[in-house]
């Protein structure tokens, strides 16, 4: 049992360090990622990236062999833009063919190339591929390495959000990216839902309000119709006592009006500009495009501000340094066509979720692009200047907001109580063959409308078939998502029908039913969960006679080929009356996907093992530049100290000149190896030089370190002989008199005289081999090492200090009652003593120690 208690500790102890781990929240955009970190004890922040700043480009690239992200990948562009990756975000789970490839193709110079999957790879300028999903999960390990370092700890959960518009293909891409990197997926929230939740962290709801949530970011621009309410909260505590309700009650989206088609727009002004000016075309030279493109997303921030920016590009083509003047009116001059576009998914939001203007509290701005001019006056011109919120930080509110529903979702963290429903914007549907009733008939697909569009997430439809044949049901979307974007998702074979039926049948059911449960996830996805096999047994007491009798009891007769939900109120009356419930036979289901499919165990498992080796050979190439820059370093930190002009450094009183000669040679020796062979040299190498270098400079090193040390050493021996001296000749005393009393006293002759034994053998030493040091000079080894003084000392301390926490002995028990007046007087006279003695023991170092003496014989350094 003791052995068996010791197990369950050490587990439950495990299961507290996997559960009381951090979260990660990421906010992954076109231009910026964002992420904050959940750890108890922790500031609640954004994370801050290598150079301190609060968001991070979503660019990852490579300088020749070196892996760069963020800024420093996005600054190489223009010198590697085959090999600069910027806004991955549109490419994940995009067909080859579709829309977002060729927009990526007109605002990137990288070289798209498809996969076996139908999805899009980038390929690097020396021919290797990546997959868009390898690329996100490698910015993904970024952010993790960053969170690692500021928890202290190993990160694994992490929430990130998505677009509303997301489909199954581009939720499935976010989740491979996720597992590729390392992370597990605690979640996907909808942006306009997570900035939704920091916006009610610090806000009361008395009344319900319907807020819209415009968020115009880099990619796209959304609209999310929430309303906020009070309901009640769980358990009976105060902090308990309200929740505040977030219900989505719309969504509206343009994909590609965003903040990255005003930079390709005004990209284009200066392609124009230059081709018109210079007569040459540029267009197909990949590094002046990355170069316009860094410029173009430089100047639009300028002009968010003012009415006029300046572009500069030194040497952009041609050894000609461009350099031209731009206005905001000839700016929105170019982009005159998308100002309608950008408050239409406010009114298809609205107009979804079965509202008005009137009933909206206020617009509340975010995303990055909200702060473009030409953005805000076109939402202040469909809604009017008053319903215009800016009351939540526009870069930040979404990260802070999944970071907080990421803890809500988590016992370790206690936050205000708030509650998500969302929504799923696609109609959803399921289709499956009928089953044939005459031998030759031409199949017929039914297609049944399971999640139409604006269906809260996290709910389930149970489908009814009357099938005796093993059959497939697909979910697909009603129409097609996004240009290029297929319908079909999902794919289930449902096997082992005819084998239950005839189980259940035989058993004594009637009308036996398959009964599949679809369910729409809170993260959006939509699955074939269980699918069963159930019948109805007939009740056979006088009760369910009588009711079979006036026909309660009978089922509903359904048509073979088709599907109905059920309610679980109509299985309750069902069971109430002439059924009597039976355990279903569950049945196989085998998942496929026609279309797009995320990517597999195995494709997973080589990204994740590719991510792997690249890390594991920078992690090398990183420690070898260390071991290099540190010999270096070191070589020139030797010279200094061999030649320096001074003679009363440390390093030349305590060395001798043959050694000095031999060091500077070796100095020397190396330095010419490091020129010469130290490009491909391995780390190994540079360890090894160094450490020839530091067996030529410890004795000096030990010297004057033991030259440091030596009057503490001493002074301490010093201060434990006075100590030890002070308590025996105080001991000694009180000997005397305990012995002339008759009392028993707390230490014995035998013990003192073995402490001072003690002592007398360590001032012989002492004294003998202070003196001997005394004749040694700087620049020659030690005789005696302070290690070894405050070992000897550490003997006496501890034989002094057993004697000092020693207890005092009891007094004798009285034996009889008639000489208790004399007893008593003799216990009082021998307490009285005993008291003395154990006083005097407690307060042996109450006198200050002799003041340090400086024998060592040299001078300071």
């Amino acid at each position: 049992m003791t052995r068996l208690f010791l197990f369950l500790c050490l587990w439950l102890s495990l299961w507290a360090q996997n559960v009381l781990g951090s979260i990660l929240a990421i906010d992954y955009g076109a231009d910026f990622i964002k992420a904050s970190l959940m750890k108890p004890g922790q500031p609640f922040d954004v994370l801050l990236n290598r150079d301190s700043k609060r968001k991070i480009q979503s660019t990852v690239g490579w300088k020749k062999n070196d892996r760069l992200f963020g800024s420093d990948a996005a600054a190489i562009a223009g010198r590697f833009p085959q090999d600069t990756f910027p806004s991955l975000k549109f490419l994940q789970a995009a067909p080859y063919e579709s829309e977002a490839v060729s927009f990526y193709t007109s605002i990137s110079t990288a070289d798209v190339v498809k996969t076996e999957r139908g999805t899009v790879a980038l390929r690097r300028s020396d021919g290797t591929e990546w997959s868009v999903e390898e690329l996100i999960a490698m910015q993904f390990a970024y952010v993790r390495d960053l969170a690692e370092s500021v928890a202290g700890e190993k990160v694994y959960d992490v929430i990130v959000t998505v677009p509303p518009y997301y489909t199954q293909f581009e939720r499935d891409a976010v989740v491979d990216a996720i597992e590729i990197s390392g992370l597990r997926t605690l979640a996907l929230i909808n942006d306009g839902t997570a900035v939704a939740v920091n916006y009610a962290m610090t806000r009361n709801f008395p009344e319900p309000e319907n807020h819209v949530i415009f968020d115009a970011g880099a990619s796209s621009i959304r609209a999310t119709v929430v309303q906020f309410a009070s309901v009640p909260g769980e358990g009976k505590s105060k902090a308990n006592k309200d929740a505040t309700q977030i219900t989505v009650q719309g969504v509206g989206y343009d994909r590609y009006t965003g903040g990255t088609e005003l930079d390709r727009r005004l990209r284009d002004l200066m392609l124009s500009d230059f081709q018109k000016r210079y007569k040459r075309d540029i267009s197909t030279d990949k590094r002046a495009m990355a170069k316009l493109w860094k410029e173009a997303g430089r100047v639009k921030a300028i002009l968010s501000a003012n009415t006029e920016a300046i572009a500069t590009i030194e040497s952009l083509a041609f050894d000609i340094d461009y350099k031209a003047k731009f206005t905001r009116a000839e700016f929105e001059a170019a982009c005159k066509d998308l100002k309608s576009r950008y408050a239409v998914p406010i009114l298809e939001a609205l107009a979804r979720a079965g509202l008005k203007l009137d009933n909206i509290t206020s617009v509340i701005l975010t995303g990055g692009s909200s702060r473009t001019p030409m953005i805000q006056d076109a939402v202040k011109a469909a809604v009017g200047a008053n319903k215009i919120a800016q009351n939540v930080n526009a870069d930040e509110a979404a990260v802070l907001g999944a970071a907080l529903h990421g803890a809500g979702l988590s016992r370790q963290f206690k936050t205000k109580d708030i509650r998500i429903s969302d929504i799923g914007p696609y109609d959803i549907q399921v289709s499956y063959q009928a089953e044939a009733k005459n031998p030759g008939a031409r199949p017929r697909t039914i297609n049944t409308l399971v999640f139409p569009g604006g269906s809260k997430t996290g709910t389930k439809k149970t489908l009814t078939f009357k099938r005796q044949n093993d059959f497939s049901v697909k979910l697909a979307y009603k129409a097609s998502p996004a240009p290029g974007f297929p319908t079909e998702f999902l794919e289930a074979d449902i096997s082992g029908v005819s084998e239950a039926i005839q189980n259940l049948t035989e058993a004594g059911a009637t009308d036996p039913v398959v009964k599949a449960t679809v369910m729409l996830s809170e993260s959006g996805f939509a699955s074939v969960r269980d699918v069963v096999v159930t019948g109805e047994f007939k009740d056979e007491s006088i009760t369910g006679k009588l009711k079979d009798f006036f026909g309660k009891g009978s089922p509903s007769s359904q048509p073979e080929d088709t599907a109905s939900e059920t309610s679980s109120s109509s299985a309750a009356e069902a069971s109430a009356t002439t059924v009597k419930p039976r355990e279903p036979i569950s049945l196989e289901i085998d998942v496929k996907f026609p279309t797009i499919p995320p990517m597999s165990v195995k494709e997973k498992r080589t990204g994740r093992d590719r991510l792997l080796a690249i890390d594991a050979e920078e992690n090398a190439k990183r420690k070898r530049e260390e071991a290099r820059n540190t010999l270096e370093a070191y070589i020139y930190k030797l010279r200094d100290l061999l030649y320096e002009e001074s003679n009363d450094s440390p390093f030349m009183k305590c060395s001798q000149e043959p050694e000095r000669k031999a060091l500077a040679a070796k100095v020397d020796e190396t330095l010419a190896w490091l020129q010469d062979h130290g490009d491909d040299a391995d780390t190994i190498q540079y360890i090894d030089k160094r450490t020839a270098l530091e067996s030529l400079e410890r004795p000096i090193v030990h010297r004057y370190k033991e030259i440091e040390e030596f009057p503490k050493a001493l002074n301490n021996s010093q201060m434990w002989n006075w100590s030890t001296r002070l308590f025996l000749t105080e001991a000694k005393q009180n000997l005397t008199k305990e012995l002339e009393t008759g009392t028993v006293g707390k230490y014995t002759k035998e013990e003192l005289d073995e402490l001072e034994k003690t002592l007398k053998e360590h001032e012989m030493w002492l004294n003998e081999w202070v003196e001997k040091q005394k004749k040694v000079k700087m620049n020659e080894d030690p005789v005696i090492l302070s290690s070894e003084m405050r070992a000897r000392a550490k003997v006496l301390e501890n034989q002094l200090q057993k004697l000092v926490k020693k207890r005092p002995p009891k007094a004798p028990k009285k034996t009889s009652s008639s000489s208790s007046t004399s007893s008593t007087a003799a216990s009082e006279e021998t307490g009285s003593d005993s008291a003395t003695t154990s006083s005097t023991a407690q307060s042996t170092p109450a006198a200050s120690p002799p003041p340090a003496h400086d024998e060592h014989g040299h001078d300071e350094l």
